[in-house]
């Protein structure tokens, strides 16, 4: 089973654990779980863009029903095929899925190439504290 792995971090530890994920292959020292697929989005709000309910039953839908086409995919959800065009473009470019040639009259096909999507959300609700500080009552 594939799983794809989505997160939601701030840029920073997205930008430094690039630079580690980068620097573990030059050195040959990544394990299975570096290799693991992960999408993170830099906060909750450019998750919440890219992955909309419409979107996320593309992607299921795609992954149930095999669709041969773009028009195809877009028939088994209803919609406008250039809504969905532009959809599974969005897709692609994050990595949830792949348009491949080989549909019927050149047509691209699209492919979801994971069983799952895991969500993992850290949603602070409120800043942390940094214990260092000296409170100001005392």
């Amino acid at each position: 089973m594939t799983t794809l792995h989505i997160t939601v971090g701030n840029r920073e530890q997205l930008r430094n654990d690039a630079i580690d994920f980068v620097q573990a292959a030059e050195e040959g020292t990544l394990d299975d779980a570096d290799e693991a697929v992960t999408l993170q989005f830099g906060s909750y709000d450019d998750l919440i863009e890219s992955l909309t309910p419409l979107r996320l039953d593309l992607i299921q839908t795609i992954a149930e029903h095999d669709p041969q086409s773009m028009r195809e995919a877009a028939r088994l959800v209803d919609r406008d095929v250039s809504d969905v065009h532009a959809d599974l473009k969005h897709l692609e470019v994050l990595g949830i899925l792949d348009l491949e040639e080989g549909g019927p009259g050149g047509a691209m096909r699209p492919v979801v190439p994971f069983d799952r999507i895991e969500m993992h959300i850290d949603y602070p609700l409120v800043e942390d504290l940094d214990t260092d500080d000296v409170s100001a009552s005392a």
